[in-house]
């Protein structure tokens, strides 16, 4: 064994099993993308980021409460989320292996 190499060597770039790993990957990215958008309209709904009615508001806070919410959401999916993303992902790799 090399110091800094890999205990097991990873498939060229261009085998079956990279490719493969590489559409799972972009397939978690797409469910965990669709997870933080459901969550951060969920979060619209529940009234995160809404004006306050004292103190506060105008047009700067009404036009930044959406990347609040969306960044709250992509946290809330970084940190395991609702399991949305994982049903997605395994729906999503089950549809792609049956096309194939």
């Amino acid at each position: 064994m090399i110091p800094g190499l890999p205990a097991t060597p990873s498939p060229p770039p261009s085998s079956p099993a990279a490719r493969q790993g590489q559409g799972d990957a972009a397939l978690r990215a797409a469910a965990e993308r669709l997870e933080a958008t459901f969550l951060a309209e969920m979060l619209k709904a529940a009234g995160v980021g809404a004006p306050r009615q004292s103190f506060g508001g105008g047009p700067g806070e009404d036009q930044f409460a959406s990347f609040l919410r969306e960044e709250q959401a992509r946290a809330m999916v970084g940190a395991g989320g609702i399991g949305l993303a994982e049903s997605l992902f395994e729906a999503l790799k089950e549809r792609s292996v049956d096309r194939v």
